[in-house]
């Protein structure tokens, strides 16, 4: 890829003795959507979460192998300012429960001990429940709780809570599979949005999904990575028959 952000070489990932991610060289391309896709247990979630490092919250698990973002190694690097330029969403909403969905938007500032002025603070609040396509249904609202909003907007508050500190990348970890299809259907018009700003990894059982909001789609089978290419490529005229077996639905 001409354009790429962030690419993994030879990177393995190891949880004990066991090896979940092989030998995986990937590249993603900048303001794209890349969807990771592949049965449970195929190391596409492990591999997300090393994309930011959070995998280092298991003390279980060791990596081998190079992360580059802009061609610097963020495996040398503070991993909280790493996790600051690549932003994650897990797979069910978790708006922090004790505070308010202004506070829930600004969660990370605080959490890094990163000091804003009140006017500052307003603009951040505001332009990322903005970009989250949210504001508007909870600007009158922002001192309740976030966990009083419904599934959908508590996950598109997760969502303005990571842009809030503008990551280059996001990573989404199965975002819509807690939701309601309509709740979903939001979900995927705001990603195809937001790469307009940001560039958009997500892992997704949903076969359908990827076809419909991805630009790249990458399948990982045993903890390999099978193959990537552009997402009509990939359901249309795949290289390897695991490929072409998982996206008919004969696989997984």
């Amino acid at each position: 890829m001409e354009n790429t952000i962030l690419r993994t070489e030879n990177l393995s990932v190891y949880y004990g003795a066991t090896l979940a991610v092989e030998n995986v060289n990937i590249s993603f391309e900048k303001n794209k959507i890349s969807s990771i896709m592949g049965p449970s247990g195929c190391g596409k979630t492990t591999l997300l979460r090393c994309l930011n490092r959070i995998h280092e919250l298991n003390q279980t698990v060791k990596i081998n192998g190079s992360i580059f973002l802009h061609d610097e190694n963020i495996l040398e690097i503070d991993p909280i300012l790493v996790r600051r330029k690549v932003g994650m969403v897990f797979q069910r909403p978790n708006p922090f429960p004790t505070m308010n969905i202004y506070d829930n938007v600004l969660a990370g500032y605080k959490l890094n001990g990163i000091r804003i002025k009140k006017a500052k603070a307003d603009e951040i609040v505001e332009t990322s429940l903005v970009m989250a396509g949210l504001w508007q249904e909870v600007k009158t609202d922002l001192y309740k709780r976030g966990t009083f909003l419904s599934g959908g907007q508590q996950q598109r508050l997760c969502i303005a809570r990571t842009l809030a500190l503008k990551p280059d990348v996001l990573l989404l970890d199965e975002p819509t599979s807690a939701l309601d299809p309509i709740a979903m259907a939001r979900i995927e018009e705001l990603l195809v949005e937001l790469k307009k700003t940001v560039t958009i990894i997500i892992v997704t059982h949903n076969l359908s999904q990827a076809g419909r909001i991805s630009d790249f789609t990458s399948f990982m089978f045993l903890g390999k990575l099978i193959e990537t290419g552009p997402t009509t490529i990939i359901f249309t005229n795949p290289c390897h028959e695991e490929t072409e077996k998982y996206v008919t639905g004969r696989l997984g």
